[in-house]
């Protein structure tokens, strides 16, 4: 799997860009809000995910790590594909997103064009408990520099695991072995789960 591509900014349009990296160009699909984050014609680096279908394999590239969770959040809803996802991730940034999936805003996933009622419900329903209900203000997905505490928190909530239920567990160990690693963290969470 591609993780990010890094490179010069060869082309770019609201849709995709080309990325030069070692003489070769990658054509990524894009968000309006990853567009207007971009500088022109500069060197940029975009985190990635590769999809994989019968009859093409695209590259989509985020301006952050969170916007390509929340990708692949909206991906693993019944009915919600690639390119609705990035219609939904061109109508708001992350956090409007992440918040509108918590209130329960059927409203807001229904001005995105290609979603109607049940579908805005069906990704409510489906993430509301993998995003976790948090305080305003506090990022739900990962972020760079977190605690192995929250790192190990936040990958459990994306395995679908209860936030409350995962603290416990994670503080659980973290008070008993508080020089855990993340990973060590995780293993541990998940067999007391």
């Amino acid at each position: 799997m591609i993780a990010y591509v890094k490179g010069r900014l060869v082309e770019k349009n609201p849709t995709y860009v080309i990325i030069e990296t070692n003489g070769i160009g990658y054509h990524l699909n894009i968000s309006l809000n990853t567009y207007s984050s971009l500088p022109a014609e500069e060197d940029c680096k975009l985190f990635t995910e590769f999809v994989v279908r019968e009859d093409a394999q695209i590259l989509y590239g985020f301006q952050s790590q969170a916007e390509r969770e929340l990708f692949r959040l909206l991906t693993s809803v019944s009915g919600v594909g690639p390119s609705t996802a990035m219609m939904v991730l061109s109508a708001g940034q992350a956090s409007e997103i992440q918040e509108a999936i918590i209130g329960g805003d059927v409203a807001w996933f229904k001005s995105v064009k290609g979603i109607g009622p049940k579908s805005a419900q069906r990704i409510i329903i489906d993430l509301k408990d993998k995003v976790g209900k948090v305080e305003a203000g506090e990022d739900i997905l990962p972020s760079e520099g977190n605690t192995p505490k929250e790192e190990a928190l936040s990958a459990l909530v994306m395995l679908g695991f209860n936030k409350n239920q995962a603290e416990k567990v994670v503080s659980k160990h973290l008070r008993k072995q508080p020089n855990l690693s993340v990973e060590d963290v995780i293993k541990y969470a998940l067999k007391g789960l």
